[in-house]
C-alpha cells in the first residue's frame, strides 16, 4: 500500500462480508467439498454421521417448538467447524481466487484487491456469482469499498447496488486506511503496549514520522524521552 501512495497510483480494495458464513454452509455441498479436497471417505461418513443426529429448537414468547432435524449449516462452537468452512472455502472459491496479494482470504474475511476500480468490481462480481450459486449470501450492506493511495471518485456497484466506501477498515484486528499510511495502527498498538508499562493514554505518536522501517526508529526515541523525563521527574 505505501508503494501505491508513494507512487500517486490506486490501488481498489474491497472488503467481501458474508452473511451468517457458518449458519448457510449447504450440507451437501459440504459432502462434496470434503470428498473434492481428498478428505477420506471414511472420515466423510463420520462427520455425516455427527450431522445426522444434529435437531434444534425455536424459543418463542409461548415456548419452544418440537425438535427439528437441521440441515443447513455448520454446528456453532465445534473445534472441528473452522475446518470444514476452510475446505469448502478453499473449493467454492477455487475458480475465481487469485493469488496474494490480488485475493486475500482468512476463514469468511475475504479481500479483493486490483488497480483498476472496474476490474474489483468485476472480480466482486465474479466472487458474489461463485459464492452465491453454491449458497453462501454476501451481504450488501456489510460488504465496503477503499481506494488506496489516491482518492478516487468513482464508486463500486454490487448488482446495480452502491457498495459503501470508507476510508480505513479493520481486517484481522489491524487497521487499513486508504492513506496508506499505518499511524492509526502504530498509535494503538503503542497504547495497548503502554497500558502495561505505567504511560499515559495520552501518550502521542509522531503521524508525519516515515512508515514501515523507520516507525519503529521513531516510536522507540519517542518512548526513550518519554523514560528519560518520568526518571528526571523521580530524580
Amino acid at each position: 500500500m505505501e508503494k501505491y501512495r508513494d507512487g500517486q497510483r490506486e490501488l481498489h480494495c474491497v472488503f467481501v462480508d458474508l452473511e451468517k458464513a457458518y449458519d448457510r454452509v449447504p450440507r451437501e455441498e459440504l459432502w462434496y467439498c470434503m470428498r473434492k479436497s481428498g478428505v477420506a471417505e471414511e472420515y466423510v461418513r463420520v462427520v455425516q454421521d455427527m450431522y445426522e443426529r444434529s435437531r434444534t429448537v425455536v424459543r418463542c414468547a409461548v415456548g419452544q417448538t418440537e425438535e427439528i432435524k437441521a440441515e443447513v449449516g455448520l454446528h456453532q462452537g465445534s473445534a472441528l467447524s473452522p475446518f470444514l468452512f476452510a475446505i469448502v472455502m478453499d473449493q467454492l472459491s477455487e475458480v475465481v481466487r487469485q493469488e496474494s496479494p490480488w485475493t486475500m482470504m482468512f476463514a469468511d474475511d475475504i479481500v479483493i484487491c486490483s488497480e483498476s476500480r472496474e476490474q474489483v468490481e468485476e472480480n466482486l462480481e465474479r466472487w458474489r456469482f461463485a459464492l452465491e450459486r453454491r449458497g453462501m449470501k454476501v451481504s450488501r450492506s456489510k460488504t465496503e469499498y477503499m481506494c488506496v493511495g489516491r482518492e478516487g471518485s468513482g464508486k463500486v456497484r454490487l448488482q446495480g447496488e452502491e457498495v459503501k466506501k470508507v476510508q480505513e477498515f479493520k481486517y484481522l484486528g489491524s487497521t487499513v486506511q486508504s492513506n496508506g499510511e499505518c499511524g492509526k495502527e502504530v498509535k494503538k498498538r503503542v497504547q495497548a503496549d503502554a497500558s502495561k508499562k505505567d504511560v499515559p493514554e495520552d501518550f502521542d505518536i509522531d503521524m508525519d514520522a516515515p512508515e514501515t522501517e523507520k516507525a519503529a526508529v521513531a516510536i522507540q526515541s519517542q518512548f526513550r524521552r518519554f523514560q528519560k523525563k518520568k526518571n528526571e521527574e523521580k530524580s
